[in-house]
């Protein structure tokens, strides 16, 4: 029996979810440079666009279909039958869904690492391969039944499954690529000498994709919720362990601040 609530729940996570596209492209542009604006939101756009039916094509079934442990299996449009991993009282297609969005999460988490400095067409290639692939794979150890998960490892709302795998992927992107061109000056050793701000052009949408993102958050940790209680402690955690950590980062910055100009 499906139940109404729960699936009711689950959408409503995925349109918060999916809408942290929209905060991830005005807080990139924001903090990069106004000759980029085009390049950064088109990557953001196409992380969804290529990611959607590359996962729908390949990485779902890759993700949750009955495999060896190691991957799943070759289920092109999600045809099979997938009772097991589908949590209670949610259908297929509900759940399909909820997980494309998360998929096309841990694809943007790259390219705000690689901004102002990655070839539109080669980060469109890089998207195809994360949706098609990297993802699923590393995803079906986790909660698709494979190795890990049979090992009793544990991923509440994805901060291996989509965070760790999105960060390690951009910061290997990001050591590939280097710093953004006048980022540092360097002597004739390549020793750095100096580092060098990069404002963004426009810190208003910055700002407004931030706050977007923290509204996302609430469908993107809750929506993995199973009891009410569950749900009113996610949400504590998600309204004051962000808050905590920018007042944290602010008094840090202060202080280094300090210290910079006294030396």
């Amino acid at each position: 029996m499906y139940s109404s609530v729960n699936t009711i729940w689950v959408l409503f996570g995925t349109a918060l979810v999916f809408f942290m596209q929209a905060g991830f492209s005005l807080c990139e542009a924001g903090f990069t440079r106004a000759k980029n604006t085009g390049n950064i939101l088109m990557k953001n756009l196409m992380d969804f666009c290529i990611g959607t039916p590359a996962f729908w094509l390949v990485g779902f079934g890759l993700m949750f279909g009955k495999g060896s442990g190691i991957i799943g299996s070759f289920d092109p449009l999600i045809r099979g039958e997938y009772s097991q991993a589908l949590p209670s009282g949610v259908p297929l297609w509900a759940f399909a869904i909820f997980q494309t969005v998360f998929c096309a999460t841990s694809a943007t988490i790259v390219s705000g690492a690689m901004a102002e400095r990655t070839k539109f067409s080669a980060y469109c290639i890089y998207s195809a391969a994360i949706s098609l692939l990297i993802y699923p794979v590393s995803g079906h150890w986790i909660w698709g039944g494979g190795w890990l998960s049979q090992m009793g490892f544990h991923d509440f709302a994805g901060s291996c499954a989509i965070h760790m795998v999105g960060g390690i992927s951009a910061l290997i992107g990001a050591k590939i690529l280097g710093p953004r061109i006048g980022k540092f000056d360097t002597d004739k050793n390549g020793k750095v000498v100096k580092v060098n701000a990069i404002p963004g052009h426009n810190i208003t949408a910055g700002a407004l994709g931030v706050f977007i993102l923290w509204l996302g958050w609430y469908g993107f940790n809750g929506a993995a919720a199973t009891t009410v209680p569950q749900l009113g402690s996610i949400f504590v955690t998600t309204t004051v362990a962000p808050a905590i950590a920018t007042v944290s980062c602010l008094i840090f910055t202060w202080i280094d601040n300090i210290i910079i100009n006294t030396i």
